[in-house]
């Protein structure tokens, strides 16, 4: 299991896999994204407290959860390039930053959204914001570092190491409500730990929303590490160019 695994480290191997998946997960993610965003905000009722303001969980749950586990991937595919020094895993880190900045954007922007109608306010520094706040700096600072060093394998060692200072962050966004009793944010609207998770009228189409959220993320992984590997290739064709 372990060597099938490594298998995926070879970028011919990845590019032939890849190739297969993309048609199935871009589908996929299409037809999650299109029924649950369409069941969430076209034939749920508003809620009792929030009105039609409850239906943003379509898009700010799944997005703030994927702007966290996106960096979580991140880390693991940079320790698997400074323990294994396999180049499609710092590639796959690479080309997943600026998927998770953009899911962190969009959990930011729709959190202010819904926050000044229920909270009064477009941004509290509350534990969860602010940690959310910095991890989206955090992945600006990761794209910026690899586009300021021009050794890829330096850049990838440096990268590395900033994922996983950030990975604190990305642990404080998920948990801040829980290390501090005080804040506005609430606490998960899905959780395995509590009895109760949001109302079944928005449970259903939340949860398709968040498959879809998910198979979007490997769908843009995948293309982007594809060309990601296109581009070194490139690269290293022209540099022997240059030798010859």
């Amino acid at each position: 299991m372990a060597m099938s695994i490594w298998e995926y480290a070879n970028p011919k191997k990845f590019m032939q896999t890849s190739a297969w998946a993309l048609p199935w997960v871009t589908v996929l993610s299409v037809l999650c994204l299109l029924g649950g965003l369409v069941w969430g905000f076209f034939f749920t009722p508003d809620d009792y407290k929030q009105g039609s303001t409850v239906k943003i969980i379509y898009l700010h749950v799944p997005a703030a959860m994927m702007a966290i586990n996106a960096w979580v991937m991140m880390l693991v595919t940079s320790l698997i390039w400074i323990v294994r020094r396999h180049h499609v895993s710092a590639l796959a880190a690479k080309a997943a930053a600026p998927i998770g900045m953009t899911f962190t954007l969009i959990a930011l922007v729709t959190g202010a959204i819904w926050g000044q109608p229920m909270w009064g306010t477009w941004w509290e520094w509350d534990p969860r914001l602010t940690s959310f706040l910095i991890l989206f700096l955090f992945y600006l600072g990761y794209m910026a570092l690899w586009e300021a060093i021009e050794n890829p394998d330096t850049a990838a060692d440096l990268t590395s190491v900033l994922c996983m200072v950030g990975s604190v962050f990305a642990i404080l966004s998920r948990y801040a409500v829980n290390f501090w009793n005080q804040g506005l944010h609430q606490g998960a609207s899905l959780s395995l730990d509590k009895e109760e998770n949001v109302s079944d009228v928005y449970w259903f189409p939340l949860l398709i929303c968040i498959a879809g959220f998910v198979l979007l993320f490997v769908t843009l992984v995948l293309l982007r590490t594809r060309t990601e590997i296109r581009a070194r290739r490139i690269q290293a064709l022209q540099a022997r160019e240059k030798l010859a």
